[in-house]
């Protein structure tokens, strides 16, 4: 154990105040939309009131066109909405399969303090994230658990609610610098660039070798992983500080597979249903039926064929194949072929419908909320400001500050992006900016205050067993630190040096 005798060093005793200072404070993720909802509506009607904002047509919405610009906000991104469900969901079915599982036990052993479990969960869902942010989430949220298990096995001091901070940081940080971030991967679908936005100022697509796959889209996600494992380290807390997971989750459930998500639910085929082939032998009382639902052949040759499309396409197209629907078409193949089993991969879906369940219900309210800030003028207002504020030479900070300040309203990448994209490209054309460079400035923003925002970590808190305002207080920590980080590097990292 930790000698509490010593003083702790200053930056993790300020980390601990702003902890404990939100999580007096920190609402439940619904409530946390429904207090968003009001705000947004009273700061709308006031600005219009005031001439401070209009309408994209022309006029000012009154009280009660603000309610109907909220009601059919619900709608308007329903196909979007089931896109970002299935990057979840799909990143769950992979990351809840028993080899991914067994990989990350063996992994929780290798740190031998709490600092080092704490940054070896960031950068793994930090690097995870940039691979696929569903899986990330998922992968992420059950690494801090079984850290924390094992830590607690090995009498090591770790805070709980750091570790399950890690496992968000991916969300946070890197996700939107990635493979399925997006809007670097809107800009690749001719059919989202153009139709009357300013997107028609664009020669065309922008492949993702100029965004995701860049170099400075590589740098900054680097930088930023080794600037966040620092602070992260460094704001740890030591000894009687730190709440091992046993104090979250009582240890009789520590080691039960089932409430770990280890074990196939009730209804699944059996283990030995699982292991037979499709050419396996019936058991007494197996009808035919079953051994179809079980066939390893049908499901692994499926998601062999998915799975070599996905592979053609990058053969034939190279980095510009890259697109939202082809990595979700990429991870639920990848997902059939590794479960083979489909009874086995449909039952794990299921399961993920659950950790779903509560973005399912906040993705119409912030929706709404978009409605509002769409239509009303104020998204389009508060980026013009902050952005008409800007010059060359700071415009990937204003851009990045334009989309931090809404994605605290509007926490949906795509969603948000459809908004405020056209208003960051205008700028960034008009100032002789590269639009790859200015999305890719942009996308840190919409992932920075995900880490004030508890709509996404939703799944994790479920997985984790944590209530978001035991977590979100350091989270909180680590938004404040990267802010001055964020700033320095957007300002002085090149585009045109890679």
């Amino acid at each position: 154990m930790a000698d509490n005798s010593t003083r702790p060093p200053m930056i993790e005793r300020l980390g601990y105040r702003i902890a404990n200072a939100v999580e007096r404070w920190m609402p439940s993720p619904f409530l946390f939309a429904v207090l968003l909802t009001y705000s947004v509506y009273g700061l709308a009607l006031v600005l219009g009131q005031l001439g401070m904002i209009e309408q994209p047509g022309g006029g000012v919405a009154g009280p009660f066109a603000l309610i109907e610009l909220w009601f059919g906000g619900f709608w308007n991104f329903l196909a979007f909405a089931m896109q970002m469900t299935l990057i979840l969901m799909t990143g769950f079915a992979l990351a809840y399969h028993p080899r991914a599982n067994d990989l990350l036990v063996r992994l929780a052993k290798v740190p031998n303090s709490g600092g080092g479990a704490v940054v070896l969960v960031a950068v793994f869902s930090m690097a995870v994230a940039w691979i696929h942010w569903g899986f990330s989430l998922i992968l992420g949220a059950i690494f801090a658990r079984e850290m924390g298990k094992v830590a607690h096995q090995q009498g090591i001091d770790v805070h709980y609610p750091l570790l399950a901070v890690s496992g968000y940081m991916g969300l946070g940080l890197t996700w939107h610098w990635g493979l399925s971030g997006s809007a670097p991967l809107l800009l690749t679908d001719a059919s989202a660039v153009g139709e009357g936005t300013a997107f028609d100022m664009l020669d065309g697509p922008i492949a993702a070798s100029e965004t995701i796959l860049h170099g400075y889209g590589i740098a900054l996600t680097v930088l930023s992983i080794v600037f966040a494992a620092i602070v992260l380290y460094l704001i740890t807390p030591s000894g009687a500080r730190s709440r091992g997971i046993t104090e979250y989750i009582p240890e009789s459930e520590l080691f039960d597979s089932a409430a770990d998500g280890g074990d196939a639910p009730s209804n699944a085929p059996d283990a030995s249903a699982d292991l037979e082939g499709a050419g396996g032998s019936e058991r007494s009382g197996r009808v035919p039926a079953e051994i179809i639902d079980n066939s390893r052949l049908l499901g692994g040759l499926l998601g062999l064929i998915g799975v070599a499309y996905v592979v053609s396409l990058f053969v034939e197209q190279g980095r510009g194949a890259l697109s939202l629907n082809v990595v979700n078409f990429g991870f639920l193949m990848a997902g059939v072929l590794i479960w083979t089993n489909p009874s086995a991969y449909r039952d794990k879906f299921g399961e993920a419908a659950s950790a779903a369940a509560g973005i399912i219900l906040l993705f119409p309210f912030f929706a709404g909320i978009q409605g509002i800030m769409a239509g009303s003028g104020l998204a389009g207002g508060l980026a013009d400001l902050l952005i008409g504020l800007s010059s060359p030479a700071t415009f990937p900070v204003f851009a990045w500050l334009s989309a931090a300040v809404v994605n605290l309203f509007v926490p949906s990448g795509g969603g948000e992006w459809i908004v405020l994209g056209p208003s960051v490209l205008e700028a960034a054309i008009a100032q002789g900016i590269e639009p790859a460079h200015a999305t890719m400035a942009y996308s840190v923003g919409d992932a920075h205050t995900n880490l004030l925002n508890p709509f996404w970590a939703i799944p994790l808190l479920a997985i984790t067993r944590i209530r978001a305002r035991e977590m979100f207080g350091y989270a909180v920590v680590m938004l404040l630190a990267l802010i001055p980080f964020l700033t320095l590097l957007l300002l002085l990292l090149p585009y045109g040096a890679f």
